[in-house]
């Protein structure tokens, strides 16, 4: 099996993502079995300001520190459980020592695979704003919708002042429902949750949509490269 190597900016989405390799893996390998997985972790202090300066080049100077250490550690590939990351995409596949299955097009994949048309976008205000899924789900022919103000200003907010410490309060899941109720009235057929925090706070089975959840659906894809 390939080695996994994980580029973590987060504690909590990289957490979400390590643990669902390995349950993952139960049935993809067997039964206290998983594809070697080696995880660096910058601190996230440390990426805040390139991404606040919109200093993407900032940010793969960051992601590829950890992929050279991964690369050094003998993973055969790289994967980084952290949506907003991915708009330094250009700057990391420049320089990058391994190659790398990129979350958008993992979660793309499957919104193509399951017919949906148009997918919400809910994320930090880097990814909300940014062209990362409007793109990549573009190039697919699957329209996308962010939350309009003030939904926006709150996504974003919780996942920076909760998520990522791990706080799941009941309120701001209420406060996420509502906003994906209104992006199902705007024509919404699925909601990406591309922050790898907020499937930890975004239940499937109370989404007023279908949830594409980017960090298992990423740990997924990760362990089915690792055992092809």
């Amino acid at each position: 099996m390939k080695h996994i190597g994980v580029v973590a900016c987060s504690a909590e989405g990289a957490a979400l993502c390590y643990q669902t390799i390995c349950r993952e893996a139960l049935s993809l390998v067997g039964k206290h079995d998983h594809p070697r997985v080696t995880l660096d972790s910058i601190p996230m202090a440390r990426w805040l300001p390139a991404f606040d300066a919109r200093d993407y080049a900032g940010v793969a100077r960051i992601m590829l520190e950890s992929a050279r250490l991964l690369a050094e550690a003998g993973a055969d590939f790289a994967i980084c459980p952290d949506n907003s990351a991915h708009l330094a995409w250009d700057h990391v596949r420049a320089e990058t020592p391994l190659p790398w299955l990129h979350i958008a097009v993992v979660l793309g994949e499957e919104a193509k695979r399951r017919g949906f048309q148009r997918v919400g976008v809910l994320g930090t205000r880097y990814t909300m704003a940014g062209p990362v899924y409007r793109d990549t789900l573009g190039r697919l022919g699957i329209d996308t919708l962010v939350p309009e103000h003030p939904d926006f200003e709150m996504i974003d907010r919780v996942i920076f002042a909760e998520l990522v410490d791990g706080v799941f309060a009941d309120p701001s899941r209420e406060g996420y429902y509502r906003a994906i109720a209104r992006l199902r009235e705007r024509g919404c057929d699925a909601v990406a949750l591309a922050c790898t925090e907020i499937p930890l706070l975004v239940r499937a089975d109370e989404s007023p949509l279908p949830p594409l959840d980017s960090t298992r659906l990423l740990a997924r894809a990760a362990v089915l490269e690792a055992v092809r």
